[in-house]
């Protein structure tokens, strides 16, 4: 494994939409990996997409506690009621902010073996997924931002 810089808010490829994987093979895995020990490094991390590592892959890693969730061309399929959150990015640093996102979603991807796999995420977790999801299509939590706070 290893560490991979995360990219700031001011670098135009947060900003570009990620293409699907077609193959997941050893190089995704290693790519995963590498993004999930990126973000146990950061400190204060909950999930990390691919392009904040600089790759325009649809990939994510998210640990809310429960444990590793690796994500490949991760699509949202189902979202019900909301929920107010406070969110911040490991890409926007010392910023955070006050936003409306779905109380429950599903999502529908690959894990790391290739296999398709559906999750339902509830509270933060949803929060996460959703947060993590944008990444891909190059939108940021500060797009979304009702209210900027102090934390």
């Amino acid at each position: 494994m290893a560490l991979r810089q995360i990219v700031l808010y001011d670098n135009e490829i947060l900003r570009k939409k990620s293409k699907e994987v077609q193959i997941v093979d050893e190089k995704i895995r290693q790519i995963l990996d590498d993004m999930a020990e990126t973000m146990y490094n950061a400190g204060n991390g909950a999930g990390l997409a691919a392009p904040q590592v600089g790759l325009l892959k649809k990939l994510v890693v998210i640990d809310m506690g429960q444990g590793l969730i690796k994500l490949v061309n991760p699509r949202i399929i189902k979202q019900e009621g909301e929920q107010k959150v406070i969110e911040g990015c490991l890409s926007i640093p010392n910023i955070y902010g006050k936003l409306i996102r779905p109380a429950k979603v599903t999502v529908q991807a690959l894990n790391e073996n290739g296999e398709e796999i559906t999750l339902t995420g509830t509270g933060d977790l949803a929060k996460c997924f959703c947060h993590e999801i944008d990444h891909l299509e190059g939108v940021l939590f500060t797009d979304l931002v009702t209210e900027y706070v102090n934390r």
